[in-house]
């Protein structure tokens, strides 16, 4: 088993006409920071970058001039332009798909699963609802809690436009519509950027550098001078070798809420030559084996990015998942459930949804 190339996280940015996802992308892209942006969009007229001349014209591709990259394409070219923003000229570190307003957000994610494009990874399916014509829009389209059900992340936007009580009530059934998801409240779009996707590294000359534990720890930190929505962050270390079957246990029953994880694990002596790379968003999961870096110290760290979780039980449950011990050594066909989660070239991974 041979280790991946890096890949970029590909992100489906869905919600209804009106419901602020355009003005959420616009404020990804101003609080890049660094981090290059490629944009795919069915129709971006309101889009508010002046580079934005060829409004409307599929096929078009443009320079943000921030280093981000935007096209605009019909569904059915999504591969092939996956496939040109995907070349390492791009030199890009996310993609986010805006859907049409009136798209299938899960004929998309489908796509993205289905692509044989090994330099991407899914990386969630975040849709955007209008906090304030919550009602309104389930009335005019009833396909609102089946979209809201398959998402990673719900953004309620607009939050600032009603009462506190009445976005307490809309939080509260969207909670319920979205199964697991992380749900969250956000004003004009403002959501941290370093919820949806990790922090650019780069050296001094713009090149990038592998991300230590420290920065996949400190890119989640939330500034209290962002005006941002909240989202909480777990870090977890551990010495110990981490039991496959009871990790699987607790990555298959994740919370609600439990948006994101990723990182190292160690599972000992189950396979000793390897570390896994983690990579988790909303039901979607990902193991890549790699050898152990020379001289690096064996353990086990993860970071865990949601909404409304409770840290102390996360912690406690990774910490139950543990080798204690030789007598807890685990049984060699532990692995197994684990490699059903390690994708091979051009194949769907048992972990793909929806």
């Amino acid at each position: 088993m041979s280790s991946v190339p890096q890949q970029i996280p590909v992100l489906v940015l869905a919600g209804f006409l009106g419901s602020g996802k355009t003005t959420l992308l616009n404020h990804l892209l101003r609080s890049a920071r660094g981090t290059r942006i490629g944009v795919m969009v069915n129709d971006f007229g309101s889009i508010e970058i002046d580079a934005m001349t060829v409004a409307g014209q599929v096929g078009s591709t443009v320079s943000l001039g921030n280093g981000c990259l935007c096209c605009a394409v019909d569904a059915s070219e999504l591969d092939t332009y996956l496939e040109v923003l995907t070349r390492p000229s791009s030199r890009l570190d996310v993609i986010v798909i805006e859907a049409s307003g009136l798209a299938e957000p899960q004929e998309l994610v489908r796509m993205i699963l289905a692509s044989d494009n090994e330099r991407i990874v899914y990386g969630g399916l975040v849709e955007v609802v209008d906090a304030a014509e919550f009602d309104a829009t389930r009335e005019r389209h009833p396909e609102t809690d089946r979209h809201l059900a398959i998402a990673d992340l719900v953004v309620v936007n607009k939050a600032d436009r009603v009462a506190p009580e009445e976005l307490r009530r809309v939080h509260a059934v969207v909670t319920g519509l979205a199964d697991r998801a992380a749900v969250i409240d956000a004003a004009y779009g403002r959501v941290d950027p370093e919820l949806l996707f990790d922090r650019a590294a780069r050296t001094d000359d713009g090149g990038p550098r592998q991300l230590t534990f420290e920065d996949l720890d400190d890119q989640y930190a939330v500034e209290d001078a962002h005006p941002h929505a909240a989202y909480e962050t777990v870090s977890f270390t551990a010495g110990e070798p981490m039991h496959p079957r009871r990790l699987l246990d607790f990555l298959d029953s994740r919370p609600e809420g439990l948006y994101r994880i990723k990182g190292f694990v160690d599972f000992g002596a189950a396979d000793p030559a390897n570390r896994y790379t983690l990579h988790a968003v909303g039901r979607f999961l990902r193991f890549y084996p790699e050898p152990w870096p020379r001289g690096e110290e064996r353990l086990t760290q993860l970071v865990l990015i949601g909404s409304g979780t409770d840290g102390d039980a996360l912690l406690k449950a990774l910490d139950d998942c543990r080798v204690l011990g030789p007598q807890d050594a685990p049984e060699e066909h532990t692995m197994w459930g684990v490699l059903r989660y390690v994708p091979e070239p051009g194949e769907a991974a048992d972990g793909d949804r929806p």
